[in-house]
């Protein structure tokens, strides 16, 4: 069992990493329903929440099927990300996370996100600021340092246990990679293997497959792993892993009736949490991930992104299960998506 504070996950609990405009709640549902055991709010900037702007307090949506859930707030001033630990507070998540790790421009170099990684001592007091301000369990998520020339996790990860963090995922890359390269898991084991750290430790990045999964639990020693990328589209990644791990047996492929069963639930939480116009729009960057792999598939993608309508979309969906009943896809390695604009951490 791996204790956050008072949350208990299972032995080597799967995380669902924090994605901007991805990991909201109805993607949050599809992958509770796949296995995972720890999910997090997309990241919020603590400014939003201070001017009260509706698309940041919107983020603080949770709902009790999600728990344990976490709600990652960021920002680059001690007194602003205080405050706003404070308003997280009132909608009672189970652990608040600081997002140390975003590489993408209009935040790193803002001095927020993975830009508090080139001042260490800012770090820590703005996480030290935080924790004094909430009496919920405080962890955070970050990268190995800015680049290669400031690799400084080994220190970062000590200095923030000693000002009261209760457990820190580290993306095995710098801000200078931003998603490119292999992921370098060594420092996050350096980290882990540390004597004096004895919070638990996640490491995050390239995992894509059981196999990897595996085979990265057992070399590098973390107390669990954090998943982001590979679960777009394929929420299914949590509980191939679980199995894998318990039998040494890959699971069948999700069938295409898995694959629309799941697509038509995200759908209708979409709709749900964001009404019918921005529900259905915001869903369309989620077909391609969902229908990957069928043959011919395109030009239902091109038709499923131009309708307004739920039923029509249903309807389509349907069709595409009658179509392809009989296929089964091939099991091929998660394309993991790099962003750009976008900041899964």
């Amino acid at each position: 069992m791996v204790k956050i504070g008072n949350i208990s996950l299972p032995e080597f609990p799967l995380l669902l990493a924090p994605m901007e405009d991805v990991s909201d709640p109805p993607f949050r549902a599809v992958c509770k329903d796949n296995g995972a055991d720890l999910m997090y709010t997309e990241f919020i900037s603590s400014e939003g929440l201070i001017r009260d702007a509706i698309k940041s307090r919107r983020k603080l949506d949770i709902f009790e099927y999600e728990r344990p859930v976490g709600i990652q707030i960021f920002g680059g001033d001690e007194e602003a990300l205080a405050l706003s630990a404070r308003i997280v507070e009132t909608v009672n998540p189970d652990l608040l996370d600081i997002n140390f790790g975003c590489p993408v421009k209009k935040v790193a170099c803002k001095g927020a996100g993975a830009g508090v990684l080139k001042d260490v001592d800012l770090m820590v007091r703005l996480t030290d600021a935080v924790v004094k301000s909430t009496s919920l369990p405080v962890t955070v998520k970050t990268r190995l340092g800015w680049d290669e020339k400031s690799l400084n996790i080994e220190e970062v990860a000590e200095r923030l246990q000693d000002v009261g963090i209760k457990a820190l995922a580290i993306h095995g890359r710098t801000r200078a990679q931003m998603y490119k390269g292999e992921a370098d898991w060594t420092l996050i084991a350096k980290v882990k293997n540390n004597p004096r750290i004895n919070i638990p430790i996640f490491g995050n990045g390239d995992i894509d497959s059981p196999q990897k999964a595996l085979e990265y639990k057992n070399r590098y020693g973390v107390d669990g792993i954090m998943i982001g990328r590979a679960a777009i589209g394929y929420p299914w990644i949590f509980n191939e892993i679980k199995h894998y791990f318990q039998t040494g047996e890959l699971l069948p492929s999700p069938t295409i009736e898995d694959r629309v069963a799941v697509c038509k639930k995200h759908l209708q939480k979409s709709v749900e949490w964001k009404g019918p116009i921005v529900g259905i729009n915001e869903m369309r960057r989620h077909y391609a991930n969902y229908l990957k792999g069928l043959p011919g598939i395109k030009d239902y993608r091109n038709r499923l992104v131009t309708l307004k309508e739920m039923e029509e979309v249903e309807a389509v969906l349907d069709e595409i299960l009658v179509n392809y009943r009989d296929f089964q896809p091939e099991r091929t390695p998660i394309q993991l998506i790099n962003y750009h604009e976008k900041c899964p951490v």
